[in-house]
């Protein structure tokens, strides 16, 4: 187990230095960040001061390592725009983000995953065909479209919940269901598939010959089975719902990273959309390796065949 996590962790460590070096470099190509910076009717030497008060007169290489020191010290810099360090920005807004994102995944985990053993135990009746319309509506709908109707229904029509802001304890509900529709859809999907799949195999057809009932072969054997695309779904869902909280919160005008985001692209304020880029990308990673060191919890000879 330790090899295999050691294999894991190195390859993890990999990635997230190559997204390091990929921002930084990216962020040099879209053109010389100072131009972007400086008022319209700005002189060269305006230019120049601007250059050296933000250390872009020095060589690239030079720039670089500083960048990784940083990030190492988890040091991101200041923002152009506020000039107050990055990571007072994220962390002052990332329990925001995470309070969605952990809204979002209980409606698509708690839904998802009945509604998919659902449709594949109770397939071809009438109870399938009702939350298969369900899951083919959350499938369908875009993020932006569903949150606006939302809005328009539930907050600004009936008055159930606030239509924007984070001032209640019920305005998270809303953002909460219109983010977690999409990945709803895609664990019942996985999990039906996944369920059907162990439906056929052999250990099925020999509990029933035993008599067990159908109920203990589901919980007792068959969810285990059947859990790993689920979790390989979720490792990415949750990545997913990260992202797409950029959407969700720009609609609802939910102070998280998502609207930090929008507000520092549309502010020319590179500092903060690189340690919010570098954030997401480090979940996203770390996401991924602790679905691998689940895969090895739950089938042993997924840990066995990586380390023989």
């Amino acid at each position: 187990m330790s090899i295999f996590f050691a294999k894991r962790l190195f390859q993890a460590l990999i990635a997230i230095f190559g997204v390091m070096t990929l921002i930084f470099f990216l962020q040099r190509l879209a053109g010389d960040p100072v131009l972007l910076l400086v008022p319209m009717d700005a002189t060269q030497a305006d230019i120049e001061r601007m250059r050296v008060a933000l250390g872009f007169d020095r060589p690239v290489a030079i720039q670089y390592l500083e960048y990784l020191g940083n990030v190492m010290l988890f040091d991101f810099g200041r923002s152009y725009v506020q000039n107050v360090p990055v990571i007072d920005l994220i962390w002052t807004r990332l329990p925001y983000t995470l309070m969605l994102a952990g809204g979002a995944l209980v409606v698509a985990f708690g839904i998802g995953i009945p509604v998919g053993i659902t449709l594949a135990i109770r397939r071809g009746r009438p109870i399938a065909r009702l939350l298969s319309a369900l899951v083919l509506a959350g499938q369908s709908m875009p993020t932006f479209w569903s949150a606006i109707l939302m809005i328009m229904v539930f907050g600004v029509w009936l008055g159930w919940a606030p239509p924007s802001g984070a001032r209640e304890v019920s305005s998270i509900v809303m953002p909460s269901i219109a983010l977690g529709l999409l990945s709803m859809a895609t664990f019942a999907r996985v999990a039906r598939t996944a369920v059907l799949d162990e439906l056929e195999k052999d250990y099925v057809r020999t509990g029933h010959a035993k008599g067990l009932p159908m109920r203990r072969i589901i919980f007792r054997h068959l969810l285990r089975n059947a859990s790993i695309p689920v979790v390989t779904v979720s490792a990415l869902e949750i990545a997913n719902l990260l992202a797409g909280a950029v959407i969700v919160e720009t609609v609802f005008a939910w102070p998280g990273l998502g609207q930090l985001t929008i507000q520092a692209i549309t502010a020319r304020d590179f500092m903060v959309v690189q340690g919010v880029v570098l954030l997401g990308a480090v979940t996203a990673i770390g996401l991924n390796l602790v679905a691998d060191l689940l895969y090895s919890l739950i089938d042993p000879r997924i840990r066995m065949g990586v380390s023989g």
